[in-house]
């Protein structure tokens, strides 16, 4: 039996981590299209945030920016206090926010590895963990965490990212089986190359010889990531847990 809602679907609020561009910003404005409560977090991009909230509120939406840095739990123990403050405590958590690192594994740094694993895996874990007891104490709520294809197969060059990625795999399937009793579904949407301007650093024969390798002959939009995360936030996604879904054009099968 689907556990019940204690809100009206768009009556919820939901908080999308590294909001402030790419994929994190279309997911915030897809749901706010609804007309949904919509918190933004970013950590330094202020100005981005805003252009972002500015966004959803034309749909009529009730948005909150607030920033913290993720590796940090007591951040996150203040942004939980704001959220709670506006009455804008979250029933989807959406943890987006990640970096990426690209190198040969003998010349990455532990600094650098401990940054990626940080903002990555242990960020997802303490947002996860700060917002978890509200809906525990509801017997509903969505996590859906934003990996990556390379998560999956893994990728030459990007050992590190793609281990984090990896955690976040195994971190939603364990997890997905310890709330499920609780009515709280845990996915993760796993995407392949997506038109973000993390792909500045190709140039554009790079570009095109990529776009080659995937059936679908082109990049993903953020819009269409955005797409499924709102699709598994749905009541009716009830029974959808522990899935990691990667649209990928084909590319990964």
């Amino acid at each position: 039996m689907n556990a019940p809602l204690h809100k009206p679907f768009p009556e919820q609020t939901v908080l999308v981590t590294g909001a402030s561009r790419g994929i994190g910003a279309a997911i915030a404005v897809r749901f706010a299209s609804i007309g949904m409560n919509v918190v933004i977090h970013y950590r330094e991009s202020h100005e981005a945030a805003n252009e972002v909230a500015r966004q959803c509120m034309k749909s009529g939406a009730k948005v909150l920016t607030v920033s913290a840095d993720i590796r940090v739990k007591e951040q996150i123990g203040k942004m939980r206090e704001k959220l709670e403050l506006h009455g804008m405590m979250p029933d989807i958590v959406v943890n987006n926010a990640g970096i990426d690192h690209y190198g040969l594994l003998s010349d990455i740094t532990e600094a650098e590895w401990d940054d990626v694993m940080a903002v990555n895996l242990k960020g997802t874990f303490l947002c996860t963990q700060a917002f978890l007891p509200y809906m525990l104490a509801r017997k509903y709520g969505r996590i859906i965490n934003v990996s990556s294809v390379w998560g999956i197969s893994g990728a030459s060059c990007e050992v590190v990212y793609s281990t984090a990625k990896g955690g976040i795999n195994a971190f939603t399937k364990a997890l997905a089986k310890e709330l499920a009793p609780s009515g709280i579904t845990v996915n993760a949407v796993a995407p392949g190359v997506v038109d973000t301007d993390m792909m500045q650093n190709f140039d554009p024969g790079e570009k095109s010889s990529l776009q080659s390798e995937i059936p679908a002959g082109r990049f993903a939009l953020p819009d269409e990531i955005a797409s499924l995360v709102y699709f598994l936030a749905l009541p009716e996604s009830s029974y959808i847990t522990g899935q990691i879904i990667s649209p990928n054009g084909g590319w990964l099968t």
